[in-house]
């Protein structure tokens, strides 16, 4: 549905992603961004999703075309342990942002796992962003302070999940709160990557939907 493009960090540096147009010429944005593994196709689905769902998605390769196999999650380890947070949210992610806000629309974001840390980092320190989404993913604290936090966010996590704990989602969500932050904080019972219905050992179908369903309405509320 979607197509390749490629668009400027605000370095000036060139970046690639995968683009999905919404029907109506005037959408509000919404980047997305990857779990672990890299740009697959089950991001690239998501993209279409939003884009049927009434929104601009566009997905920044953070990986530059390395895809790692689901099996293979060591090799995905050692891809994101390379992955330069700071200058991936603040480059590439802020370059896809603006991409998106060009002709004056609002842009939300949201990420999966890896990606959901992004979000976190984005709504520090992407000026772009009205609004987020988080699912199951939070970076460590001195790359984003709760109370920096400058938009609205939403936040989706699983309680069978040994790397986004429910001990850790739950010292976020007092942080957040203590700081006065918008956050609208969900939790289900399933595992971490719930959403991916490519990974039939995680996926819960009725989790999905309705983390889905909570997502889009946030992004209609808040972006229009």
């Amino acid at each position: 549905m979607g197509t390749s493009i490629s668009f400027k960090r605000p370095d000036g540096k060139d970046a690639s992603g995968y683009l999905a147009n919404a029907a109506r010429g005037n959408a509000p944005g919404v980047v997305v961004i990857q779990e672990w593994w890299g740009l697959s196709d089950q991001i690239k689905g998501l993209c279409d999703r939003f884009a049927v769902a009434g929104f601009d998605a566009l997905a920044p390769d953070l990986y530059k075309g390395k895809v790692v196999p689901y099996h293979d999650t060591d090799a995905a380890g050692k891809e994101m342990n390379s992955l330069d947070f700071m200058d991936a949210t603040t480059q590439t992610v802020r370059g896809a942002a603006q991409y998106l806000a060009k002709n004056g629309a609002k842009v939300g974001l949201t990420g999966f796992c890896l990606g959901g840390a992004v979000t976190i980092i984005g709504s520090v320190h992407v000026p772009e962003l009205t609004a987020g989404v988080v699912f199951y993913g939070i970076p460590p604290e001195q790359a984003a302070k709760p109370a920096d936090v400058r938009i609205p966010l939403q936040a989706h996590f699983a309680n069978k999940d040994d790397w986004c704990t429910p001990e850790l989602v739950s010292n976020f969500e007092k942080a957040m709160k203590a700081a006065g932050k918008s956050l609208e904080l969900f939790r289900y019972d399933a595992e971490h990557a719930f959403v991916n219905e490519q990974r039939q050992s995680v996926h819960d179908r009725e989790a999905a939907e309705l983390a889905w369903g909570r997502a889009t309405d946030f992004f209609k509320k808040h972006l229009g």
